[in-house]
């Protein structure tokens, strides 16, 4: 997982819509408003509209069979 300053998290936001970003564990900051992922390359956030990729929505995922 990238070690990215909790500081630094605490300022960064989503380019798109300035909602707040979270690290998920696969060096990726998501946005908890509109769901784009941002790339974290060598360490460095790749906070570009361009370069994000949308999340599937929990909700919008099959329901599993328990």
């Amino acid at each position: 997982m990238a070690s990215i300053d909790p500081k630094l998290l605490e300022i960064l936001a989503c380019p798109a819509c300035k909602g707040d970003v979270v690290l998920k564990d696969d060096n990726r900051l998501v946005c908890v408003s509109c769901r784009r992922a941002y790339p974290i390359r060598d360490g460095i956030p790749v906070m570009l509209v361009d370069e994000a990729t949308i999340e599937p929505d929990q909700s919008d995922a099959p329901a599993q069979a328990g």
